[in-house]
């Protein structure tokens, strides 16, 4: 696959509503997208064993610990403690190679598997570590991707809260902490972390990658372009930041003003 072929795909699930929004094919069309020409069946590989293993557990289980013993103990999927910056932990394809990765990308497996076999099981965009929110007979619980896939106690979801600096008010409430994402939101919150170190290590054409396909992803929202934008201009290519900013100038929002002035600002710097 080519990176304008991952483009398409990504521009197909943009256009997809939420309900029928292919996360597993999405998530290999991000890796790809980032870096292409690569074999992208084991990764379908590894989800198909998935189903299959959750399926056979489903009823004699409850289905938070048919999951997690699924994704953690029969396909080894765990986070990655000793490199957890490694590029490889943000990309399913190099995940499904070395079965260790950050909690997002391995809740891709999770999500799919889950939905394959009829579980409710979303996302959750946690402060700092993205968990899974699985529905059982006695309410919500939620799974760690990144730690076996064990359960998170709701005293531990407060204490995780503090630290990551939320209010004891907020803390303290469950129906915030554990406010399910849909697929879609799982797979940005992925492009936001490559999109974050790519600006720490001051690459912007993996920025730029990065809020690119966030804009696919999402085709209402205005801001990733503006994050386009931002990268183009520091690699100097005015041009293609103009024509980001055209796009979200061309979204509504509450950044209208904003928009025009670095529009504005760009064209100056272009003449």
């Amino acid at each position: 696959m080519t990176r304008d072929e991952a483009e398409a795909v990504l521009t197909a699930a943009g256009e997809a509503g939420d309900t029928g929004f292919p996360l597993l094919e999405a998530a290999i069309a991000c890796a790809v997208h980032d870096r292409p020409f690569r074999d992208p069946e084991p990764v379908r590989t590894l989800a198909r064993s998935a189903c299959l293993r959750l399926r056979e557990r489903i009823g004699g289980e409850g289905p938070d610990d048919a999951l997690s013993e699924t994704m953690a103990a029969d396909l080894r999927l765990n986070g990655d403690l000793l490199t957890h910056d490694l590029a490889a932990n943000t990309d399913v394809i190099d995940v499904a190679e070395r079965r260790r990765g950050l909690s997002a990308t391995l809740a891709v497996f999770y999500l799919h598997a889950a939905a394959a076999v009829g579980l409710t099981a979303a996302g959750v965009d946690f402060p700092g570590h993205f968990l899974v929110r699985v529905e059982t007979a006695e309410g919500p619980v939620a799974l760690d991707p990144f730690s076996h896939g064990r359960l998170v106690l709701p005293s531990e979801l407060t204490r995780r809260a503090l630290r990551a600096g939320l209010t004891p008010q907020v803390a303290d409430r469950l129906d915030v902490l554990m406010a399910p994402v849909s697929d879609r939101q799982a797979l940005i919150r992925l492009q936001n972390v490559l999109f974050s170190r790519a600006l720490a290590r001051h690459d912007y054409e993996a920025a730029e990658r990065s809020a690119l396909r966030r804009a696919l992803l999402d085709p209402a929202d205005h801001r990733p372009w503006l994050d386009v934008a931002s990268a183009r201009e520091k690699q100097g290519a005015l041009a293609g930041a103009l024509v980001a900013l055209s796009h979200a100038r061309s979204l509504e929002g509450a950044e209208a003003v904003w928009r025009t002035a670095s529009f504005d600002r760009v064209r100056m710097r272009l003449n």
